[in-house]
């Protein structure tokens, strides 16, 4: 779904045909509906309806349902975003079909193989004819793996274009008032990594550190449902000012994340926005692929202890007044990546 903003592209700059696949990978269906509508991306052209189950179950369903497609559509490229079983899945199916792969949001590292993610980008990262990366860092890895120079595009961060594109209707839902906090008066939290939510103890230690910030003032914890069954299982009493919420649509998400005074999370996509946005996040990792939002200084590692947690949280930066701005971070990131795919020597062996 991030790669609407280069499908609307690619259709302003030559008209060029192109073909949306929906894995179906996550979300429900209701969900999934109002990602497409809020993000004015068009019917999928194919939904692979794979849902949720393991890594491997995931990558096989995904790989065997997308080469009839890709041998029905037969295209030139198949493009594929970021770091999910489906983008791995894709790649291999596409470089084994011998249709060139280009990768959006390629070259990022945490260096940590325990992380799912780490090596699906890596993978994807090997099996691509082109790679378009978010940043100067994502370049540098990839040189430093043997990657040749004539296949690095350094565009930008895709997720940006579509954040610049939703903001204002974003702001329009006045979605803190919804939630019954007051705009920046409150502190937003996602957490769904297995490191985080899968071990009952560590899961305790962040949700007691959650209710204890609570009392500072408002937290809103809208749960992924991996978070919600971790939760449900482990039969830890959350007090109620802690506001657990129902998955968020996007559009109030990024009303939420743009009028939040703080963001705590384990995602990568909200270590990019809240920079961009200016505003300040605690990540609760050891590491992230996304380094850029440190040393820029709107982002921070924090271990997943209640003691490390509650501190940073009430020691955290406030907003700057000015957001800080990335090198192409600046919404035209889907423009660069289409005028790559239009160029008739990009893909020349």
């Amino acid at each position: 779904m991030k790669l609407a903003p280069v499908a609307r592209a690619l259709l302003r700059r030559h008209g060029i045909e192109h073909t949306i696949v929906h894995t179906g990978q996550h979300y429900d269906r209701e969900m999934s509906e109002a990602f497409f509508t809020q993000l004015e991306i068009p019917t999928p052209d194919h939904n692979l309806e794979v849902g949720s189950s393991s890594h491997a179950q995931q990558t096989a369903t995904i790989m065997q349902r997308l080469e009839p497609v890709l041998l029905s559509e037969n295209p030139d490229v198949l493009l594929v975003y970021g770091d999910v079983n489906s983008t791995m899945a894709a790649a291999i199916v596409a470089a084994k079909l011998g249709i060139h792969v280009g990768h959006v949001e390629a070259g990022l590292r945490s260096r940590d193989w325990t992380m799912p993610e780490e090596i699906n980008r890596i993978i994807t990262d090997r099996l691509s004819r082109v790679l378009f990366t978010p940043s100067r860092d994502a370049d540098d890895n990839l040189r430093h793996e043997g990657v040749s120079g004539n296949r690095i595009y350094f565009v930008g961060n895709v997720m940006i274009d579509s954040l610049v594109h939703a903001l204002p209707k974003a702001r329009e839902l006045n979605a803190p008032a919804r939630f019954g906090v007051e705009a920046h008066h409150y502190a937003l939290v996602t957490l769904h990594r297995p490191s985080n939510v899968d071990d009952d103890n560590t899961l305790a230690e962040l949700l007691t550190a959650l209710s204890e910030l609570a009392a500072d003032g408002p937290v809103l914890f809208p749960m992924h449902p991996r978070t919600r069954q971790r939760l449900e299982g482990s039969g830890f009493k959350t007090p109620n000012d802690l506001h657990l919420l129902e998955p968020v649509p996007y559009l109030e998400m990024v009303g939420l994340v743009a009028s939040a005074s703080l963001v705590i999370t384990d995602s990568g996509g909200l270590q990019e926005e809240t920079t961009f946005l200016g505003i300040p996040c605690l990540t609760v990792r050891s590491n992230t692929e996304r380094p850029v939002t440190c040393a820029i200084g709107t982002n921070r590692l924090v271990r997943p202890l209640r003691a490390d947690l509650l501190a940073a949280a009430r020691n955290h930066m406030p907003s700057p007044l000015h957001p800080p701005m990335i090198e192409r971070w600046d919404g035209q990131a889907s423009e660069r990546i289409a005028q790559v795919l239009c160029d008739g020597a990009t893909f020349e062996s």
